[in-house]
């Protein structure tokens, strides 16, 4: 019998009243030894278990099958005491959910008959055996202990004085033990019962004081049962000692199912973790000696089984598996509402009854005992000898009383060596644990040699100590010493406790003695005689006294100063005399009824008839009885408490205010302080440079250019430009999306508007500052508008941004109201004349055309000249020409009689102020070339000083930016003739008045969408006034237009009109009524595809804010400066489930939600898990994964959206298991896997805890901190995971929709059970903290033109315009400005071919000086001139100003920005490209930053230096020379080593709900030239590969933004594969074929709408011209 199985026995008990309440149905049904349950949902499912014994205890005792108390007692009980005799170790358990009968098997109802449990039943059948023994060398001795085990706490309920938790230690030969439990000894059955019934009276006191329940802990009754037998012959006495441990365990419950809260809540997880815990060394143990399994993991196994999880599982280490026979009875509860608790009791037990225990007699265990302990303390005294501290040894047996002293003195001079030896000790290595262990072993030796009597005067001495605590604890005993319990005495007064719990109330008894009986705490000066705690309890709380007089015994309650003292309901303070029945409240917690047993005896004889009390006195009346009395007191009490409270927290507030008003003002003196320091630091760093100023002087020339070039710089507005255009562009995109829905036929786009001669800029787009800065500026204004084109109306407006935004508001409103207005409303033609529609604004009858200037140098000489001039509009286009005459008259010279058709105007008389004209002339000049044309520069040229002045124009500088050089060429003969002038021409003496006349001419070539045409002009610097002429017909056919209007101008000169006629312009403004023409054929394209469509899209998750690492230190984002490179990054997310093989698996993903990177993992409860996350981009060389620094989660929540200001207290950071690269077979795109452990119980989240509700999903937010190659700090991948919790035992599979059933081909399920997610990360070169330039660079503004807003989809490929706008406005501003030279220039021409025509004419005089001036400014000063050939000098002059001009005219530019790289610096022209390659969408944008081949003057003039000359222009821009690139990487790996850090930034990319185009492609691969038919969805700007139509992971993504489409029909001849394109990304080439011609045509507008609408035009215009041909 040694490896006898565990005994296990069910048992089912009664309904109880709550049971029959509910009208349960029983579910369990028993047949021999055989239980099966039934499940109550579904009747069919039963389930079947075996047991050794089955006990039917559900019905009443008068049925056949009924099995009582005394049934499970010869059934189990015998057999366990008969193997305690025999000399075994016996141990019996009761498990069960709470109110299944535990209890009731083990102890039963003592008082009634038949009903005892086994316990006592044991007991008293034990000691009858012993009375019934006759043998005479046979003797039995009885030891018991009682605890319980509470919290994982242990507490000795026989000895009063073991308050506290004992210590559970283990020793290497009686194993696990509980230091200091008391073992009592007893004699007979009635003492077993005494202490039994005591301990569980020490439960109820220690519940009743500590506030804990018994009933949540484990109960221990320990019996160690010895035999001695004595052999005479022998003369040996043998011993067999049995422990019989009888364990009561606390029932499993659910918490949900008893509704426990607080502290009940923690106890329950206390008792389902140690019994979680034995199920687990259950399981273990059944593991060991499970068939299959003993011999292959036996020893695995075993060094696995939890013993010391928990402290019940360690103390009954022995009794599972171990020397022990052990019997356990589950009882078990019939109610179909408790079928799961049911269930699980069952599959306890069935698990138990597979461990097989290895018991063994216990013959002598004493006697063994005792000689290894003494083995042990002679090894650890030769141990301590050797370490010589030998002398400890004999000091301790001195002390103790082991061994003999010579004498007292020797003694005590031991003692005086103490010191010197714990100095001793304290330095030698090991010898403190060594006298610890040694101190340990004696103390058992000295209690395993306690012989019998001395364990009976001890436990007696026990008993008497237990009987005085629980005296003072109020607890009575009987005069025998007996029961222990509470007796109402006859004659003594008093008190009786009374609490919430019915069952605890009257539980504690406290007698009032005669004289004076105390209460107080036990900490009191004095000893109190009741001793109560608590809040509000005194040290010394009150007082009574009880005295005898002549009306019999009476009892005064007097309470202590400052005590709260209560005597039905009211407050007491002074001496009261108590009555028999009186509610005595002390504190606030402690409640008590005074009983006088003499009095209660008077006043029933005096009223006989005295009626009962209607309600019970008890805690409820006591309680009420206080409200009322103290009623008033109390909502006083709340309300000054009330009243503190508002008070303190409007100080709190005050003071708060009053210290963050402290902290905002320390802050801007800091400020200010730290600002004076800059403003002091700056001025001092030319001081600092004073050595370098002295060794290199600036010459003035030097000085002025650098001065220009600083405010240069200053006036730079490329970077706020961007800024604003980024910033603005998702409020423009939303105008138009809710004009399109609307209908209203207006279209939104950015604008840029320079303040120069052409465009100025209107008031009302001014920013309220200009007018302040504009004396500051130095170059002209650039300022962000919005050109609204009003297609229906035929009107172009400008708005502000602030407009824009002020209108976006209106817009949004009649959106929302657009369902309820009738169609005919929006239509209405009258809201848009009133202004009352956001959409539209009041437009002039009159359009601007365009502006022409006439140069007014003729009036120097004088001479007549008629002028053709350009009529251009604002964005620099000819809109047509103006011939207009000007010449001076005499003063009363009369206008010639014109005819008819001509309109004369009177002599018009105008002053020319200096001041006003100088105040003019300093606004002008602040803004170089946009009012005078003439820079600072140029003016110092004009007044004669510089070199420059003397030499002749190359082409280069007529073409410069500045035409600083081209303007100084202009002005050479008025330079010459200057000075003669001044001198000899009367007409403009100062004082005198001058008259001239303007006539304007015709008009012609300006387009007939203009009905009507006037023209108006004026003097540049007077706004105000302005000439007009007559409105003429125009149908843009036929002759000119024949204004002939003649307006006379007299003035008085002054210095300031002669500096006017030298320099400046009159000019001429034509206006028209423009006619609303059809739509352009791009915006038929544009506008009329888009339609008005209110879908609803799928909702998509918000992108979270990473969850704070809480490994790594925080620290400081440093500043990114310009972009380096950027990657696009697909993430692969994997739950992992451990399996029954031992393998992890990735767990489902449910993708019915149909949108790309979502998903919702199903896990299983209570499984181990882990996360893997798979990196997959580009391979390239800036890219490098070194390691993952830290994996966490958090945020758990059952919404999508998270709170992330408030403070996450369950973030875990994951144990990383494994990173590194995986190489996939046959693909060239780089893989960087990782994977991390995942207790989701660490959480301690309920969410994860338990099953997920129908129709709830979890959320949580998952960051990984990644460490690469390069980058200063970790980049950051986060992503939030959508999970949903099914039971354990639940099987899932992949979900499957209509496509995934009639799909064809196979997909491994393993590959599907992923989320992607999609995100760019961006590597930023660090930013120069230094310079101003980058300072403004760190403004982080977001580009908004990538966001989504509702309705983009039907804008049909529109997008607002970006960085390119400003290349854009680059190249019309220079439009502008060479449009303007060559204005100048055509003036210069007809001035000096006026002025030869006149000199030939005969004036001689002013020839000859006009001659030399002209030929010492133009020829070379070596040339000897001559008189007699500056006619030949003349001619050849002219030949050479011919040529010149005509190649100007002639020239033509290259429109794709080709000046751009002239005009801007050179630190910024590689910046501009990288910025221009980034966002152009064709391919001919590529070559806009590089100059036009038709004019190599540009490229020589700039870049005299080749190595900075900008590279020339590539007939393909996707495809550089190799060599050349070779070259260049091989002298920038010789140059410069790679040591540049950059700052990382990962973004999540939003997938857009918007399908472009979705269907099949064929890929060609690289590795084997074949063609992978391929899923293709385009969603922009991205786009989705997947294997299969019914494929629901990601498997490739493009980017459509940052890649570019090629076709060609060559490529096509030369594969001989129709129907092929290529996309080109930064790292690779990928070339596309479509089924047919239509699908690839369809596919490019997909993926590049411009590049298709190309190639349509094309291939139009080829079928037309074979048509004609």
């Amino acid at each position: 019998m040694a490896g006898a199985s565990v005994k296990v026995a069910v048992r089912v008990r009664p309904f109880n009243s709550r049971e029959i309440g509910k009208e349960s149905k029983c579910i369990i049904q028993m047949s021999g030894n055989t239980t099966t349950i039934i499940n109550p949902k579904q009747a069919k499912d039963n389930k079947s278990f075996n047991f050794d014994y089955s006990y039917w205890s559900h019905t009443s005792p008068e049925d056949i099958n009924f099995a009582s108390q005394l049934q499970v007692y010869k059934d189990i009980g015998e057999e366990m005491l008969l193997h305690a005799f025999e000399g075994y170790n016996v141990c019996i358990f009761a498990y069960g959910q709470t109110g299944a009968g535990k209890s009731y098997t083990m102890m039963g109802k003592q008082d009634v008959k038949d009903q005892q449990g086994i316990i006592p039943l044991l007991c008293e059948d034990l000691f009858t055996k012993f009375n019934d023994n006759a043998d005479n060398s046979m003797s039995y001795s009885v030891e018991v202990s009682y605890m319980e085990i509470y919290c994982e706490r242990v507490r000795d309920l026989l000895n009063p004085k073991n308050k506290g938790n004992l210590r559970v230690r283990e020793h290497p030969l009686m194993g696990p033990y509980v230091e200091d439990l008391s073992k009592l000894a007893v004699t007979a059955y009635n003492d077993i019962q005494d202490l039994m019934d005591s301990g569980n009276k020490a439960r109820t006191v220690a519940a009743t004081n500590m506030n804990e329940t018994s009933s949540r802990s484990h109960a221990v009754f320990n019996i160690i049962f010895t035999q001695k037998r004595y052999d005479a012959e022998t003369d040996n006495t043998s011993e067999k000692v049995s422990k019989i441990s009888l364990v009561d365990l606390a029932g499993s419950e659910r918490a949900d199912s008893t509704g426990a809260k607080g502290t009940r809540l923690k106890e329950g997880a206390n008792i389902n973790k140690s019994l979680t815990t034995l199920g687990k060394v259950i399981s273990a143990l059944a593991e060991v000696d499970s068939g299959p399994n003993k011999n292959k993991k036996k020893k695995k196994v075993e060094s696995f089984i939890p013993y010391r999880d928990s402290v019940l599982t360690w103390l009954l280490r022995e009794n599972l598996g171990g020397n022990s026979r052990t019997a356990m009875v589950a009882a078990l509860s019939p109610a179909d509402i408790n079928y799961d608790e049911t269930l699980s009791t069952l599959r306890y037990a069935d698990r138990a009854k597979q461990i097989r225990c290895n018991a063994v007699i216990n013959e002598d265990p004493n006697n063994r005992l005792v000689r290894e302990l003494k083995e042990e303390v002679s090894r650890l005294k030769d141990l301590l000898f050797a370490q010589g501290l030998g002398d400890i040894i004999e000091m301790t047996n001195a002390m103790t009383g082991m061994s003999p002293s010579p004498s007292l003195s020797a003694l005590s001079s031991r003692a005086g060596s103490i010191a010197s030896l714990h100095d001793r000790i304290m330095f030698s290595p090991g010898s403190e644990e060594a006298i610890e262990r040694l101190k340990e072993t004696e103390k058992i030796i000295a209690e395993l040699n306690e012989t019998w009597e001395e364990k009976l005067r001890r436990t007696e001495a026990i008993r008497m100590e237990r009987e005085a605590l629980l005296a003072e604890m109020g607890v009575a005993m009987r005069e025998d010493g007996g029961t222990v319990g509470v007796f109402s005495p006859k004659k003594t007064p008093h008190l009786v406790n009374l609490n919430e719990d019915p069952l605890m109330s009257e539980c504690l008894l406290y007698y009032i003695k005669d004289g004076i009986t105390r209460v107080g705490r036990v900490d009191a000066s004095s000893r109190q005689d009741i001793v109560l705690s608590g809040h509000f309890i005194k040290d010394e709380h009150c007082t009574f006294t009880s005295s005898t007089g002549p009306m019999g015994e009476t009892v005064v309650l007097e309470p202590c100063e400052g005590a709260e003292t209560y005597v039905n309901g009211k407050l007491v303070t002074e001496p009261t005399v108590l009555k028999s029945g009186n509610r005595i409240i002390l504190g606030k917690s402690h409640v008590f009824r005074f009983n006088h047993p003499v009095q209660a005896r008077a006043e029933r004889e005096r009223t006989p008839c005295a009626e009962t009390p209607a309600e019970p006195v008890d805690w409820a009346f006591a309680q009420r009885e206080l409200l009322d009395k103290q009623g008033i007191d109390m909502k006083q009490e709340m309300e000054q408490r009330l009243q503190e409270l508002e008070d303190q927290y409007r100080k709190e507030r005050e003071e708060a205010n009053n210290l963050l008003e402290q902290q905002r003002l320390d802050y801007e003196s800091k400020l200010e302080a730290l600002q004076k320091q800059v403003d002091s630091y700056y001025p001092e760093a030319p001081d600092e440079e004073e050595e370098p100023e002295e060794e290199v002087q600036w010459t003035e020339r030097e000085r002025e250019l650098a001065v220009w070039s600083f405010r240069k710089w200053r006036c730079y507005q490329f970077t706020s430009l961007r800024d604003l255009l980024w910033g603005n562009a998702i409020f423009l995109k939303e105008a138009n999306a809710i004009s399109v829905e609307l209908k209203k036929k207006v279209q939104f786009q950015f604008v840029l508007l320079t303040d120069t001669l052409y465009s100025p800029l209107p008031p009302d787009l001014l920013p309220p500052e200009a007018t302040k800065d504009r004396e500051k500026r130095h170059f002209p204004r650039t300022i962000v508008a919005v050109e609204v084109q009003d297609q229906k109306n035929g009107a172009t407006h400008y708005w502000t941004l602030q407009k824009l935004r002020q209108r976006l508001d209106l817009m949004r409103e009649m959106y929302d109201r657009a369902a309820d207005v009738p169609n005919n409303t929006t239509e209405d033609g009258e809201n848009v004349m009133t202004g009352g529609d956001p959409f539209y604004d009041r437009f002039p009858w009159f359009r601007l055309v365009g502006r022409a200037f006439v140069y007014l140098s003729n009036l120097l000489y004088p001479v007549p000249l008629v002028h053709r001039v350009a009529i251009v509009s604002e964005k620099g286009e000819v809109k047509g020409f103006l011939r207009v005459a000007v010449q001076a008259i005499s003063a009363d010279e009369e206008a010639p009689d014109y005819g008819s058709g001509v309109r004369q105007s009177g002599t018009a008389k105008i002053s020319f102020e200096d001041q006003q004209y100088e105040k003019f002339q300093s606004e002008s000049c602040s803004v170089g070339l946009s009012r005078t044309g003439i820079s600072q520069e140029e003016l110092r040229i004009v007044e004669g000083e510089g070199q420059n002045a003397e030499l002749g124009p190359s082409a280069d500088e007529v073409n410069n930016n500045t035409c600083a050089a081209g303007a100084d060429e202009l002005e050479t003969p008025l330079k010459s003739l200057d000075g003669p002038l001044d001198t000899t021409l009367e007409h403009l003496r100062i004082g005198n008045v001058f008259t001239f006349r303007v006539t304007v001419l015709q008009a012609s070539s300006i387009s007939a969408e203009y009905a009507d045409i006037f023209c108006q002009f004026n003097f540049i610097h007077r706004h105000d006034e302005a000439f007009s002429t007559e409105p003429l017909k125009n149908t843009g056919r036929g002759p000119p237009l024949g204004f002939y209007h003649v307006q006379n101008i007299a003035v008085e000169v002054t210095k300031s009109f002669v500096d006017y006629i030298k320099t400046q312009p009159i000019v001429f403004e034509v206006f028209g009524h423009y006619q609303k023409q059809p739509f352009l054929p791009l915006c038929k394209d544009v506008i009329s595809p888009l339609r008005p469509c209110r879908r609803q899209f799928p909702r998509v998750m918000p992108l979270s804010k990473p969850v704070p690492a809480t490994k790594l230190t925080a620290m400081t984002r440093p500043q990114a400066g310009p972009c380096h490179c950027k990657y696009d990054l697909m993430v692969f997310f994997e739950i992992c489930e451990l399996e029954a093989t031992g393998d992890y698996i990735p767990a489902v993903v449910d993708h019915r939600g149909g949108m790309p990177c979502h998903g919702t993992f199903l896990l299983h409860q209570g499984l181990q898990r882990r996360i893997s996350v798979t990196i997959v981009h580009e391979s390239g060389g800036d890219m490098e994964w070194k390691d993952i620094r830290e994996l966490v989660v958090g945020r758990l929540r059952n919404t999508p959206e998270a709170d992330e200001t408030i403070i996450d207290p369950n973030i875990l950071s994951l144990n990383i298991l494994s990173a590194g690269y995986v190489r996939p077979m046959q693909d060239d795109r780089t893989f960087y896997r990782f994977e991390a452990a995942w207790d989701s119980s660490m959480h301690n989240s309920l969410l994860l805890n338990r099953v997920t509700p129908y129709g709830e999903k979890i959320y949580m937010t998952l960051s990984a901190y990644l460490e690469m190659e390069n980058c200063l700090q970790p980049a950051i991948i986060t992503k939030d995971i959508c999970m949903v919790f099914y039971s354990r035992d639940t099987k899932l599979s992949a979900s499957r929709s209509i496509r995934n059933l009639f799909g064809t081909g196979s997909l491994r399920a393993a590959d599907g059970n992923r989320v992607t997610g999609v995100y760019e990360v961006s590597l930023c070169n660090l930013a120069d903290a230094g310079s101003p330039g980058m300072q403004r660079r760190r403004r982080r503004v977001l580009d908004t033109s990538v966001a989504y807003v509702r309705g983009e989809e039907n804008l049909a490929g529109w997008r607002p315009r970006s960085d390119s706008l400003i290349l854009d406005h680059q190249w019309e501003l220079e439009k502008l400005s060479l449009l303007q030279d060559v204005e100048k220039t055509k003036h210069y021409l007809l001035l000096r071919e006026k002025l030869e025509s006149t000199l030939l004419m005969g004036q001689d005089s002013l020839q000859t000086r006009i001659t030399e001036e002209l030929s010492e400014s133009t020829q070379p000063p070596e040339v000897d001139h001559e008189v007699s050939s500056s006619s030949e000098i003349i001619t050849e002059r002219q030949r050479e100003l011919a040529a010149k001009c005509l190649r100007l005219l002639t020239h033509s530019f290259n429109r794709e920005y080709s000046h751009v790289c002239v005009s801007a610096s050179e630190s910024k022209i590689s910046e501009m490209s990288v910025t221009m390659l980034r966002d152009s969408a064709s391919i001919s944008a590529l070559n806009t930053i590089t100059p036009s081949s038709t004019c190599p003057s540009l490229v020589d003039g700039c870049y005299g230096n080749p190595e900075l000359r900008p590279p020339m222009p590539r007939s393909r821009a996707v495809s550089p020379s190799p060599d050349t690139q070779e070259k260049s990487i091989n002298r920038a790996s010789e140059t410069k080593p790679r040591t540049r850090k950059f700052v990382p930034d990962i973004q999540e990319i939003r997938v857009s709900p918007i399908v472009s185009k979705k269907g099949y492609l064929h890929f060609l691969e690289p590795q084997t030239n074949g063609w992978v038919k391929r899923y293709v969805v385009v969603r922009r700007p991205y786009v989705y590969i997947y294997n299969t139509e019914r494929d629901s992971v990601e498997r490739a993504i493009l980017n459509l933004s940052s890649a570019q489409v090629e076709y060609s029909e060559d490529q096509q001849a030369m594969l001989k594969t129709p129907y092929t394109f290529a996309v080109c990304t930064e790292h690779r080439g990928i070339l596309l074929q479509a089924t047919n011609d239509k699908e690839m045509h369809d596919w490019l507008y997909a993926f590049n709408p411009l590049l298709a609408g190309t190639i349509r035009s094309k291939l139009s215009r080829r079928r037309a011209g074979q048509m004609r041909m």
